[in-house]
């Protein structure tokens, strides 16, 4: 007999929430699936068995009508603008007046109330905001994705045999959204004993950005070396070439100056002890997504 219990999943169709909703369906759980649109993306949730709900987090009456009848949430507010704390309190009120009983809370492994990123500080709000709600928050701080590997390096490890970032010589430990997806899960499917807690995630070992590039060396089987970019220079790519916007293109260059100070260099067992196995290695992902880093595939995204 299939679980009664009903789940939210925002951000539905992004990188974490897609994993989330097919690994709770594959469990046999009642999942909503809050997308901004309909779309090939949000169709494929639904092809799953998912019932797709359109929401807008900015919207009090829009989250009121994506929870109703939910027991629990995942939360994640997608980076590109300043209104996370305007949208956890929305979030918040809709959920406390529906009775969730847990919500987990996409945060960052770099969260504190001095962060010099607003997105950061802005984190360290979102989770206060929840705490003090009392819907059964539980707070993941993720390392830096292992995805952003391919988001911010594909063309250039494809056609130069590099990798341009402005992270130093510190270390950090990347982790695959599937991967912090299981965490999410093992949380939402029995949430009693996590309410309260922060748990950080990282995958399989802390590495240099330069280790890193050795191990696409290994993987690809030709040679792929390190970049160390200076951060302004990497906020003008940013800004100029992948036109971020500013507030993020800010966020981005905080977070680089921390990878710096060594703020991301740990490694924690939670994906295997909450998310049920361990994360995958950096060597399997590189192989699971080579034809990101190839020319043919760059030319095919022109």
């Amino acid at each position: 007999m299939k679980n009664k219990t009903q789940i939210l999943v925002t951000g539905a169709t992004g990188k974490t929430g897609a994993f989330v909703v097919e690994q709770l369906i594959e469990r046999g759980y009642r999942v909503r699936a809050m997308a901004r649109r309909h779309d090939e993306r949000s169709q494929r949730l639904e092809n799953l068995g998912a019932e797709i709900v359109l929401g807008d987090f900015l919207d009090l009456a829009s989250m009121r009508n994506a929870v109703k009848d939910i027991n629990r949430v995942y939360f994640c507010y997608p980076p590109q603008g300043d209104q996370l704390v305007e949208a956890t309190s929305i979030i918040a009120v809709a959920a406390k007046d529906e009775g969730v009983e847990a919500i987990v809370n996409m945060s960052q492994i770099s969260v504190r109330q001095y962060a010099p990123s607003a997105l950061t500080r802005h984190h360290w709000l979102s989770e206060n905001i929840l705490d003090w709600a009392e819907i059964g928050a539980v707070h993941i701080r993720p390392s830096y994705f292992a995805e952003n590997l391919y988001m911010f390096n594909s063309q250039s490890i494809a056609q130069e045999g590099k990798i341009y970032l402005p992270y130093g010589d510190e270390r950090h430990s990347p982790v695959a959204a599937e991967d912090i997806a299981r965490v999410i899960v093992g949380i939402l499917v029995d949430p009693a004993s996590h309410v309260g807690q922060r748990y950080l995630i990282t995958g399989d070992r802390n590495r240099t950005i330069a280790e890193i590039a050795e191990v696409f060396t290994q993987v690809l089987g030709r040679p792929v070396e390190y970049v160390d970019l200076p951060i302004e220079t990497w906020g003008q790519v940013l800004a100029e070439k992948a036109g971020l916007p500013e507030f993020l293109v800010s966020h981005l260059k905080a977070v680089a100056q921390d990878h710096k100070d060594g703020v991301f260099s740990m490694q924690t067992d939670v994906v295997e002890r909450i998310g049920g196995q361990a994360p995958q290695s950096l060597e399997t992902f590189i192989e699971n997504h080579r034809a990101l880093f190839t020319t043919e595939a760059v030319l095919a995204a022109v």
